[in-house]
């Protein structure tokens, strides 16, 4: 028998042990916190409103206001963690996800494309992009959307042009210019109904899902209502070199590379009046904003500090030049967003940059066709065509000999127009553009086409996602091709196993700018005379009055590779003589009025106009194609299918009778060289 004591003891032993307990499950989760936390504050980063702070030190609050007030003591160690505490709960599987993007011109376009593949490789939710472009941009990327076709993905453009007045007052030093303080302007541009947005810059790589950080919106109190990261530099303490006089802000100031915006507070707060009045009150001392719009939240959170959350630092892991970003990533357990947010983007220099430059490249060179999967039991609208292509996919028959061939024919490609800088031509009313495509495999000749054919150029180039990195790295090297402006480069993205080379043809035709086109194969290699010769000509034979037109180039053929171009008509015989040219066709390449795909689908009977100069040659060099076969010159890219019309088909056009070889001595113009010109 017990003695009467024992129960009593071994009762209150268990409920001592019970309230440990409860007490661990209360409180030991936030002793990271504690640590970490050492200047923390109600709703700092890391630590989210509501969650229990034990032991932290009596002064707190004043720590936290010191560091907030620029304490140099109080790094982004002390009191921006990344990772301790409870995760806030994700939106709900099927919920729309707003995120909005100012984009403006060529380069921009292209690393919206790999912030885009970063969102949609880790995203679960349906995304709808609010996408600020100039006109360059909008072009670009309303293609690249409507032929990527990625299920749950709505996208909605709005005019930048129509946004700079809003802006323009401001003097802005960032190599950003106008574009750089678009973001200012979202409240009022976005619409009305719209609550809530994360606002991006094109910089960025995500590491996570954006659904994390759409989540901390549930921590925003009832007056907070711009989600931030600190900066993290000393940019804003002033301290990096002499007479270094910032705008002002709390502290280190917050980056604006990420926002989290609550657009219905802003705009019922009088955002509009609010950032006007600071910036006209601070621009009355500094000349200019440094940072673009950055600098002017910064004047307003130091106005106004309850509009903004602090964001954990691993929402923006800044990689500038001065970056103290190694203080965030050193103690954090992932990463969820890189921001290159640097003039120099992947050159920057710190420690650890090849790390993040590998994570970069991962996605850039990432096949954006396997991102088009749909997301299980969320309903969405399927993109414009998705259900009808599915429907032509599933009547086709494996067994089918023309199975992959059909397949193809269904195939929607990525299509990114105008990949590099262009600078359209002036519009001349005779003007000629150069319209080819190629592949990999053929990037050697574009030095040369560059160098014999001054006029503008449209190419398409069916490559994979690395393979277009790799090209404009190819052009970046190369003096000649970097020197000229007035060659649009339009990638065709890879897919299938065929070479859809009508398709190729009619976008490098669809986005050339001058009245006529002149048509031909990669391997042709223009007479450096042709350019200046076909405008002549147009201009000569008054073809410009006429609703259809169509001159025939004549083309020599080698199958020698490295040969010494020839410039006149006695280097010509010369190389007739010694076999190197060997044979002579007269629909190889062709130049046509181009309004529209139907203008030259047949050419009639040959028409003789003596008067004329015979057509300059276009010597074809094929190194690599021991065994290609020839598609019919009267479709020339011009049918609406992705396959090549055999010439034997019904419809081609018929071909025009070889010419004789040319003899020694011959001139154009005599027996024995045709002098002809088919015209319409």
């Amino acid at each position: 028998m017990l003695p009467r004591g024992r129960p009593r003891a071994l009762g209150a032993a268990a409920l001592l042990l019970l309230l440990l307990l409860l007490g661990f499950l209360l409180f030991g989760g936030d002793l990271g916190c504690e640590r970490r936390e050492l200047g923390g504050r109600a709703g700092a980063p890391g630590c989210f409103p509501g969650q229990l702070m034990p032991r932290v030190p009596p002064d707190w609050r004043l720590r936290g206001a010191a560091a907030l007030d620029g304490d140099p003591l109080a790094g982004p160690r002390d009191r921006n963690p990344s990772d301790c505490g409870p995760q806030p709960p994700l939106p709900p599987k099927c919920e729309l996800l707003h995120v909005a993007i100012v984009c403006a011109g060529h380069n921009s376009s292209r690393d919206v494309i790999t912030l885009v593949k970063s969102m949609l490789f880790y995203r679960k939710n349906p995304l709808h992009l609010h996408l600020v472009t100039d006109a360059v941009a909008r072009n670009i990327l309303e293609m690249l959307f409507h032929t990527w076709m990625v299920p749950a993905v709505r996208v909605s453009f709005y005019n930048a042009d129509e946004l700079k007045p809003q802006v323009s007052w401001i003097p802005n030093k960032h190599y950003s210019g106008l574009y750089g303080l678009m973001k200012l302007v979202l409240p009022s541009t976005l619409p009305a109904e719209l609550a809530r947005v994360i606002v991006l810059d094109t910089d960025i790589t995500f590491a996570s899902d954006i659904a994390e950080l759409w989540a901390l919106f549930a921590h925003f109190s009832d007056m907070q209502a711009i989600g931030l990261v600190e900066n993290q530099s000393d940019w804003y303490l002033g301290n990096l070199w002499k007479n270094h006089r910032p705008w002002p802000a709390l502290g280190r100031g917050f980056n604006t590379g990420v926002i989290l915006l609550r657009l219905d507070r802003l705009r019922h707060a009088g955002w509009e009046q609010m950032w006007r009045l600071t910036a006209r009150q601070e621009l009355l001392t500094l000349p200019a904003t440094s940072l673009a719009d950055q600098d002017i939240f910064n004047a307003v959170i130091k106005e106004h500090p309850g509009l903004v959350q602090p964001l954990p630092c691993v929402w923006n892991v800044q990689l500038s030049d001065h970056t103290l970003a190694e203080r965030c990533y050193s103690e954090a357990s992932d990463l969820k967003v890189i921001h290159w947010n640097s003039p120099k983007k992947l050159r920057v220099k710190n420690k650890h940059v090849e790390f993040f430059r590998n994570f970069y490249l991962t996605f850039l060179a990432y096949d954006g066709n396997l991102l088009r999967r749909g997301l299980f039991g969320c309903p969405s609208q399927p993109p414009s065509g998705a259900e009808q292509l599915q429907q032509a996919l599933a009547q086709l028959d494996e067994e089918d000999p023309c199975f992959e061939f059909r397949q193809q024919q269904l195939t929607v490609h990525r299509v990114h127009i105008t990949f590099l800088p262009h600078e359209p031509p002036p519009s001349r009313p005779h003007d000629v553009t150069l319209v080819a495509q190629l592949s990999m495999d053929r990037l050697q000749m574009l030095e040369a086409l560059c160098r014999h054919w001054p006029g503008p150029m449209s190419l398409a180039l069916y490559l994979t996602d690395a393979e277009a990195q790799q090209f404009l790295r190819f052009v970046e090297a190369s003096p000649v091709l970097a020197a000229r402006q007035d060659v649009a480069y339009h990638v065709v993205y890879r897919e299938g196993p065929l070479y859809p080379v009508n398709q190729l043809r009619n976008v490098a035709l669809a986005q050339a700018l001058t009245p006529y086109v002149f048509l031909s194969d990669i391997d042709f290699l223009p007479a450096y005379s042709l350019y200046d010769y076909l405008r002549a000509s147009i201009e000569q034979l008054g073809l410009g009055s006429r609703r259809k037109a169509a001159l025939v180039v004549p083309a020599f053929e080698t199958l020698h590779y490295r040969f010494s171009f020839p410039r006149s008509k006695v280097e010509l015989l010369a190389l007739l003589d010694a076999g190197a040219l060997y044979t002579f066709r007269n629909l190889s390449s062709w130049c046509c009025l181009r309004p529209s795909p139907s203008i030259c689908p047949t050419l009639p009977a040959w028409t003789s106009l003596t008067s004329v100069p015979a057509p300059p040659i276009v010597a074809a060099s094929r190194p690599l194609r021991m065994n290609s076969t020839r598609t019919c010159p009267a479709t020339m890219g011009l049918l609406p299918s992705n396959t090549s019309q055999p010439c034997s088909s019904p419809g081609a056009l018929p071909e025009a009778p070889e010419a004789a070889p040319l003899s020694t001595g011959q001139t154009p113009g005599q027996p024995g060289l045709p002098s002809t010109i088919p015209a319409i």
